[in-house]
């Protein structure tokens, strides 16, 4: 390539576009952009990434080197001198934007900033009121050099971002002299609402703004201009931004919004940066808001309702796979089955789960839809309720079925199956369920109806507090599965060499052990017997196939059996169940044989429709592991083909697009490439909303925390188990944490499952940060007579672990203790 082919060195600001992203960064096609649509911009100029990779040639940059070692490569880039051609072009640049003694800023602008996904917020580096060529040439070397600082290094590779495909750019512009500057976002970055504009403002530039140096004055504008509402700074009696130049700020953002909407095929909220000089507002950088959650959905009684317990499901994003493999044609379907045996419409996937390129980011609680066959739903549910005895459901012949064909899964090797065979044994997992569909619309009537006469009997005498304790004692699969858990930890402590391994080796280590020490193999053996009957619970949720159950990855097992090994075994004799039962039957109108054995009765059999729906739950779980074995073994072959990284990443595909694509066996270069863009695009917009929850808990009267909730409290949120308990706190964030709970500890935790319920023994009490008074949490909670506080909010992140609390299951209060 001659010279006259080589690409220019610098360009002037308002001559680049969107296009022009790999020459001029992320920050300077904004600019350029917002210029070009007729928007105040100050005068600039870019010294673009070719200027940049001719420097890092020059002094023998090497990206891979440079990742690891990126003071190495700051040094490089910042010592040497530019050559002659890069010095000239920036110099007659900085000539023609104004006097020699003309203050600029100068900002970096790499290829992979302020783009969707990647806004590598404050991770290169800006100066501002800059003078002299002198001064400007350092600072774009510093520029270049801060490409390679730790933080923006550590966030490229996060980010997935390959070392050798990222340059920079290096934006220079006049500096406004700003007498106040701030950012505005065109949505509200807590809860996704378009309806109204954020701003931040504050006196002088705009770096205190967004470095967070200051707390800032803090508005909300209508998108037509008008303050909605304003907090001053603190000590200031004047506004920062006057009305006027707010009503000028809101006009600007909402035309950026929608030029760069237009760009992008679809509306794109924007962080705008901006200045305020001579009553002019300037905007100095517009990006796309990152992480934006979805515009909240318009609940009604009935989602507000139902919302807490299906938030708890999604408490962890599902993967586009599990979506489409398992909770649509698998769950939903279920749903739907046992919705239209009352003669209600269950809404669709499409409905429950929003989401962007086929990443879940937004749960819709349902809202089920009667028709007109409602109306004999009444007849249909009585006849079902004399029919099916849900204390005999287990010999319904449709279980026996669905047992047969677990088995068959189960037994089935998914590698000996050619890749239709595998779409074909989705398919059969998700058909497997609905023989328990057909169970729990034969069954969940009778399973029901008793808590009728048992809330009467309760209210007639007063007793009502006793609901909760009564229902939750009686025998379940959960609790059957803790039991043996228990057995089996018996079996540690009276052994002296497995317990000198528990209590010396870290759970992994002790899991090793058992498997290769052969002193250890007895107990291998009941491990796996163990792990054979309740290891398929799952680990995250009903609606994750991809997570690893217990029988995938036995190392929650471990922590368990290492905790519980060291501590004296459980107490048995402690039954709130029982003791809630003495206490009703003590009841003075209850002294007769026969009104006694018709209350025993009545709880009885609502301890048999509660087991009920706990153990069909159980057993629809052993779905999971054959499931996900199937998944990994399709990201198998696509990896085997270079279309995936690893296997795990068939994750972020949805079952349509495997039934789309071709044998890997016979898959092409180019269709390997799509498949593994396409994976490597939504696991990069996984991890940008990866601290965005599926939905606000707020807005179905789910607690921040905040303290303000309840006077004086730490945190309020719902009264799940009563009783109060005192102790140090330990927060559990996952199964990796099962080995620290010690007994009399308060557990604090984001979310539960079953494979949780060994902890409740030993806490003195629990404290959830989503979830609601039907959760499994809160049920485990009444059966152990644990006292309980659901959907605090943020409890993991107020709470402190050594911290002692109080905490009133009773008022859904954590107070200090």
């Amino acid at each position: 390539m001659d010279d006259g082919d080589a690409p220019p060195l610098v360009l002037p600001l308002a001559s680049v576009r969107a296009d022009d992203v790999p020459a001029v960064g992320g920050k300077a096609a904004n600019l350029g952009e917002l210029i070009g649509a007729g928007l105040p911009v100050p005068a600039g100029f870019v010294v673009t990434t070719a200027a940049y990779r001719a420097h890092a040639a020059r002094v023998g940059l090497d990206p891979s080197r440079a990742a690891s070692d990126p003071a190495a490569a700051r040094d490089l880039l910042a010592s040497a001198p530019l050559d002659a051609a890069t010095e000239h072009a920036v110099t007659a640049a900085l000539i023609e934007l104004g006097p020699e003694d003309v203050a600029v800023a100068v900002r970096s602008s790499a290829t992979a900033e302020d783009l969707p996904g990647a806004a590598f917020a404050g991770q290169q580096d800006t100066f501002l009121d800059v003078s002299g060529p002198d001064a400007v040439l350092d600072a774009v070397r510093r520029c270049w050099a801060s490409l390679w600082t730790d933080r923006a290094a550590d966030y490229r590779t996060r980010q997935g971002i390959d070392p050798a495909e990222v340059a920079i750019a290096v934006v220079v512009q006049r500096m406004v002299p700003a007498e106040a500057a701030g950012v505005l976002f065109t949505a509200d970055p807590l809860t996704g609402r378009r309806g109204e504009l954020v701003v931040d403002a504050a006196p002088g530039l705009g770096e205190a703004v967004v470095s967070g140096e200051v707390t800032p004055e803090h508005l909300v504008l209508g998108r037509d201009g008008a303050v909605h509402s304003r907090r001053l700074q603190h000590g200031r009696v004047r506004p920062v931004l006057a009305d006027a130049p707010a009503a000028q700020l809101a006009s600007l953002a909402v035309r950026a919004e929608r030029h760069f909407s237009a760009l992008a095929g679809e509306v794109w909220p924007q962080d705008i940066e901006w200045a305020l000089a001579d009553g002019r507002i300037s905007l100095v950088q517009a990006r796309p808001m990152t992480a934006l959650p979805l515009e909240p959905p318009d609940l009604d009684l009935v989602q507000r309702t139902v919302g807490p317990f299906f938030l708890e499901m999604f408490a962890t994003r599902p993967y586009p796979l599990d979506v489409t493999a398992w909770l649509g044609p698998g769950v939903v379907r279920m749903l739907h089955l046992m919705a239209g045996s009352v003669g209600v419409r269950f809404p669709p996937l499409d409905q429950l789960v929003r989401g962007r390129d086929g990443v879940p980011l937004q749960l819709v609680p349902p809202r089920p839809r009667p028709s007109l066959s409602t109306l004999g739903a009444p007849l249909s549910v009585a006849r079902r309720v004399r029919r099916f005895d849900v204390g005999r459901w287990t010999e319904d012949p449709l279980f026996a079925a669905f047992r047969s064909e677990v088995a068959a899964l189960d037994a089935e090797d998914p590698a000996t199956l050619d890749w239709q065979g595998l779409l074909d044994r989705v398919d059969r997992c998700n058909a497997a369920m609905e023989p328990l569909g057909k169970i729990r619309v034969r069954y969940l009537p009778g399973s029901f109806v008793p808590f009728l006469p048992l809330r009467a009997l309760l209210g007639v005498l007063g007793l009502g507090r006793l609901a909760p304790r009564l229902v939750a004692g009686g025998r379940t699969r959960t609790r059957d599965g803790n039991d043996a858990l228990e057995a089996l930890a018996a079996v540690v402590r009276a052994d002296p060499e497995l317990a000198r391994a528990a209590r010396e080796l870290a759970p992994a280590g002790f899991l090793e052990a058992i498997r290769t020490r052969p002193e250890f193999a007895a107990f291998a053996v009941r491990l796996d017997a163990f792990l054979a009957e309740y290891g398929h619970r799952e680990s995250v949720s009903i609606v994750i196939a991809t997570a690893p159950t217990w029988r995938d990855d036995p190392l929650p097992v471990a922590a368990l059996l290492t905790t519980l090994a060291e501590m004296p075994p459980a107490d048995r004799a402690h039954d709130p169940g029982a003791a809630a039962l003495a206490e009703l039957l003590g009841h003075p109108a209850l002294r007769s044989q026969r009104a006694s054995a018709v209350a025993r009765g009545i709880v009885e059999a609502c301890r048999r429709g509660l087991a009920f729906r706990e153990d069909t739950h159980f057993y629809i779980t052993a779905l999971m592991p054959p499931l996900r074995a199937t998944f990994l073994e399709l990201g198998r072959r696509l990896a085997a083909a270079g279309a995936l990284v690893v296997p795990e990443d068939v994750f972020h595909l949805r079952l349509e697009e495997l039934r789309d694509l071709a044998d890997p066996a016979v898959m092409g270069d180019a269709e390997a490439d799509r498949v593994r863009g396409l994976a490597a695009r939504r696991a990069r917009l996984r991890r940008e909303y990866a601290g965005v929850p599926m939905l606000d808990p707020s807005l179905f009267g789910g607690r921040r925390g905040s303290g303000a909730d309840a006077a004086g409290a730490l945190l309020a949120g719902t009264p799940a188990s009563a009783g109060v308990a005192e102790g140090p706190v330990r927060i559990v964030l996952g199964s990796e944490g099962f080995a620290d709970l010690r007994t009399g500890e308060v557990l604090v935790c984001p979310n539960t499952n079953p494979s949780w319920t060994p902890l409740f023994a030993r806490a003195a009490a629990v404290v959830v940060d989503t979830g609601g008074l039907g959760s499994h949490a809160a049920i485990v909670a009444r059966e152990y007579g644990v006292p309980a506080v659901m959907g605090t909010g943020r409890g993991t992140s107020v709470l402190r672990d050594g911290q002692r609390v109080r905490v009133d299951g009773s008022r859904g209060r954590v107070d200090p203790a």
